[in-house]
C-alpha cells in the first residue's frame, strides 16, 4: 500500500518557522523525485519546491525562494520542507507528491495545514 503522510503543520505567527515532514512507504522512495505543493482557500494549487531522487538538485517557486528549504533523507523515506520567515500568504494545506521515473506512479499525500497569523 502506497502512503505519503505529512506532518508538522500548525499555527505560527508571521516571521516564524515550521518544518514539515512527509514519510513515504510502499514504493521505491529513493528513486522518486519529491515535490511540495500548497493550496489555499479560493486559490489554485501551487507548486512550492522540488528535489531530485538523491537530494542534489533543489528548485523553488519564486514566492518561497530564500525562505523555504526542501531536503530528504532516503534512509528514512522522508522528505522535509523547512519554512522560515513565514508570511500570512503562506497559509495553505501543504501536500507532498512523489513522481517516479518517466513521470509514472504519481502519488500524493493527504496534506497538512499551515496557518500563519497573528
Amino acid at each position: 500500500q502506497v502512503q505519503l503522510v505529512e506532518s508538522g503543520g500548525g499555527l505560527v505567527q508571521p516571521g516564524g518557522s515550521l518544518r514539515l515532514s512527509c514519510v513515504a512507504s510502499g514504493f521505491s522512495f529513493s528513486i522518486y523525485q519529491m515535490k511540495w505543493y500548497r493550496q489555499a482557500p479560493g486559490k489554485e494549487r501551487e507548486w512550492v519546491a522540488r528535489i531530485d531522487s538523491i537530494g542534489a538538485t533543489l528548485y523553488y517557486a519564486d514566492s518561497v525562494k530564500g525562505r523555504f528549504t526542501i531536503s530528504r533523507d532516503n534512509a528514512k523515506n522522508t522528505v522535509y520542507l523547512q519554512m522560515n520567515s513565514l508570511k500570512p500568504e503562506d497559509t495553505a494545506v501543504y501536500v507532498c507528491n512523489a513522481v517516479g521515473p518517466w513521470g509514472k506512479y504519481n502519488y500524493w499525500g493527504q496534506g497538512t495545514q499551515v496557518t500563519v497569523s497573528s
